[in-house]
């Protein structure tokens, strides 16, 4: 089984039943449950393959998923949304507030506009392009369920956690059962954006309110979950106390 990470493609399990596939520095997670297997969050579209074989690592296959559960609705997050619909009919579900932005993923509020960004801080630039090349800049948007409400249990004992700020309607998954929290973009290891590494969160290119992210960790510390699964960057081991302790340190960039 291939290694991934901040550096490098493919999948490891990293809890009990969990998945991480790793594609251009972004991450999406296949999850055995009692109740099917659930996909949190859906990649880049040149991600099938590794999804695929994520799925076959618990003897499934795509048509074999009951449910995709979206953190938010940013294009690196759904690129193989529209081919698990097409020939899968896989249902997907998402807060309500990021509904629109899975059907227009690239349209999305930011603080600071990304190519004026990516010129002050060009460590990211090789993860951009990396991004591109995974097919960063063909997305289709897809009709998501707006039915995610914060607190309220989902397949498998997954409970979402209103973490708005990178999107409106952003949200992370507590798996309690398994003692991991899936942060999305609420709180990542590395960001594609400056090519930093440690927990932080996304940087301004991407996000809609870096106050309001900020403000939305200690939502993330209350589980005291001890293993924190980001969006991007290699799974933290040293618990989401650690984690976000650490972000809240680096603020916002």
């Amino acid at each position: 089984m291939r290694a991934n990470g901040s550096s490098g493609d493919g999948i490891r399990e990293v809890a009990d039943g969990v998945m991480m596939i790793t594609r251009a520095v972004t991450n999406s997670y296949v999850v055995a449950t009692d109740e099917g297997l659930v996909l949190i969050d859906a990649g880049l579209p040149r991600s099938w393959s590794l999804l695929v074989e994520a799925l076959a690592a618990v003897r499934g296959a795509p048509g074999d998923l009951v449910s995709v559960y979206l953190t938010h609705g940013h294009f690196d997050h759904v690129g193989t949304l529209e081919r698990l619909q097409r020939e899968h009919h896989v249902p997907v579900h998402v807060h309500a507030a990021d509904r629109p932005l899975v059907r227009h993923p690239y349209r999305y509020d930011r603080e600071s506009p990304r190519t004026a960004y990516a010129l002050r801080h060009p460590g990211g630039l090789p993860s951009l392009a990396r991004m591109t090349f995974a097919g960063a800049l063909g997305v289709h948007g897809v009709d998501a369920e707006g039915s995610i409400v914060p607190g309220t249990p989902l397949l498998g004992g997954l409970v979402p956690i209103a973490t708005p700020g990178h999107t409106y309607g952003h949200v992370a998954f507590h798996l309690p059962d398994r003692d991991v929290v899936f942060t999305g973009d609420a709180l990542v290891t590395f960001d594609p954006y400056t090519g930093g590494s440690g927990p932080q969160i996304v940087a301004r290119a991407a996000t809609a309110d870096s106050d309001a992210a900020l403000a939305a960790l200690a939502a993330l510390t209350a589980t005291a979950a001890a293993t924190v699964l980001p969006g991007h960057g290699d799974a933290w081991v040293h618990g989401i106390r650690d984690a976000v302790g650490g972000a809240l340190a680096r603020g916002a960039h």
